[in-house]
């Protein structure tokens, strides 16, 4: 009897099937965490309590209002909101391990302030996040065993992909090869549907599922980090750590503008509605550092930057739409990853992606263990 030849085809099938095997449980826990942690925001806002204020026509001015909390701690930034009803959000560093810092809300208005209350579905959120990064292990143990996961999985979607396509030369493919694996048949028997459910939703998601992978390793490993940087040309998570401050090299005693104008000067130079993020500078010949997202566009991820000396001067300005691709995917790497990048047109892509995700492991495992009771039914009849 002739012996079927080990193809290309069959080799990709067999790593596609015991990498999916093997890795099927890890798989399913980071992508069911995955779909939860999509929506987290927008879920943890309908347990929160809405905190507004009451506008009038004169706001009290930043100095005065990061004076209030000084008795909190090290006031580090301030986010303002376009919205006039939307209180100041600071940040204060309230001990030395609140290394991202506490949030007051502060009314800008009156200068009263309070704390951010604690959401009850803040530890909810936090134990699927240290499930999805590291499966609540030990972070040096659970980060790799995470990291080498999403590389397996990378791995099965690509090779998902090519076992999507039919037996059949690309020279002689036609549409009528391909449509099948466009759809499921609804009518045919359970294994079928099964079937398709993992090869069909397994396709549509697969370039989504790619992504998700390709970005989620810069936070596994610092070899692909750096490796990633390298092929980008710029470093990813650049932004990270901060480096040295810069400071101001004009005279001291030369009177320093106030952050009045600093905002001024920001929506002169930035002219577009969205959040401002500044830092508070924390001695005296500290320039001062603005951040202004996009928030309000499509695009809500981009970030455009200014360096404002202590007179008011204009160090740099850096503009997210005028960066060189290389920079603005660098930058872009955490929203890619989340979803976030064009807001809830993106995360809700990315919700369906990530619960098909979830699904795969099962529906692969159901697959395989068909093929193995009628592997034994066909021996069975052999030995018969």
């Amino acid at each position: 009897m002739k012996t079927k030849k080990y193809t290309l085809r069959r080799f990709i099938n067999d790593v596609h099937l015991w990498l999916g095997v093997g890795s099927g449980i890890i798989l399913l826990i980071i992508c069911l965490t995955g779909t939860i942690l999509t929506f987290e925001e927008e879920i943890k806002s309908v347990f929160a309590e809405e905190i507004t204020v009451s506008p009038t026509e004169t706001k009290l001015p930043i100095e005065q209002l990061a004076q209030k909390l000084i008795s909190e701690g090290e006031v580090m930034r301030v986010s303002i909101r376009p919205e006039p009803t939307k209180p100041y959000e600071f940040s204060v560093k309230t001990n030395k391990n609140d290394r991202r810092g506490t949030t007051f809300f502060v009314d800008q208005y009156k200068g009263e302030y309070a704390k951010k209350p604690e959401n009850p579905l803040d530890g909810f959120f936090m134990a699927n996040f240290k499930l999805h990064r590291w499966l609540l292990l030990d972070i040096s143990i659970g980060r790799p065993i995470v990291g080498i996961s999403t590389i397996i999985f990378l791995i099965l979607s690509i090779s998902g992909i090519v076992l999507w396509f039919p037996k059949k030369k690309l020279s002689k493919l036609k549409w009528k090869h391909l449509k099948p694996g466009l759809k499921i048949g609804w009518r045919g028997k359970w294994k079928r549907i099964n079937h398709d459910l993992h090869v069909t939703l397994g396709f549509y998601t697969a370039i989504f599922l790619v992504i998700m992978s390709i970005t989620g390793l810069f936070w596994s490993f610092q070899w692909y980090r750096d490796a990633g940087s390298a092929v980008l040309g710029t470093k990813v998570f650049g932004g990270r750590g901060g480096g040295p401050k810069i400071e101001s090299t004009l005279n001291l005693d030369k009177s320093s503008v106030e952050f009045t104008d600093i905002l001024s000067i920001t929506e002169r130079e930035l002219p577009f509605e969205g959040t401002t993020v500044l830092q508070i500078p924390t001695v005296e010949k500290e320039i001062f550092n603005i951040r202004k997202y996009h928030d309000q566009d499509f695009f809500k991820t981009a970030v455009d930057e200014l360096k404002i000396d202590r007179d008011g001067s204009i160090i740099a300005k850096e503009i997210f739409s005028e960066k060189p691709l290389n920079e603005q995917i660098a930058s872009s790497i955490k929203s890619l990853h989340m979803g976030t990048i064009f807001g809830w047109f993106s995360k809700t892509i990315y919700f369906i992606s990530c619960l098909i995700a979830t699904s795969l492991p099962i529906t692969g495992v159901i697959i395989w263990l068909k093929k193995l009771k009628d592997k034994k039914k066909k021996l069975a009849k052999k030995k018969a």
